[in-house]
């Protein structure tokens, strides 16, 4: 067996942290250091959690299965992630119908009361 597959079963959180090491630098050779939304330079030498570390971001939420292909993928700082992770057209769309179906909900409790 090869020393990666056995790292992959007896230290999980080590082979995950080599992956996502191995995806960052794919994209940061791909794209250059900026942040794909406020393109300002990112800091690759940072511990994790701190605001100005890059991040992988999906570019498109599709349901095809294809979220993992590097195609899909884009880094951002930590806090442009965070920002703007609720703007997207998606999630606004999918809060409007949850609101819409509460108030419909509501409306028809009411006039079984009645």
């Amino acid at each position: 067996m090869s020393r990666s597959v056995i790292i992959k079963y007896v230290n999980p959180w080590k082979y995950r942290r080599e992956q996502i090491a191995q995806r960052v630098a794919e994209l940061r050779h791909r794209d250059g250091d900026n942040c794909r939304r406020c393109k300002r330079p990112m800091r690759f030498d940072l511990q994790d959690g701190h605001d100005l570390m890059p991040k992988i971001e999906e570019i498109a939420f599709g349901s095809s299965g294809e979220s993992e292909a590097l195609d899909n993928l884009c880094l951002t700082h930590t806090r442009c992630n965070a920002k703007h992770g609720c703007d997207t057209a998606e999630v606004k769309e999918r809060a409007r119908i949850k609101n819409e179906a509460a108030l419909f909900a509501k409306s028809k409790q009411k006039r079984k009361r009645a």
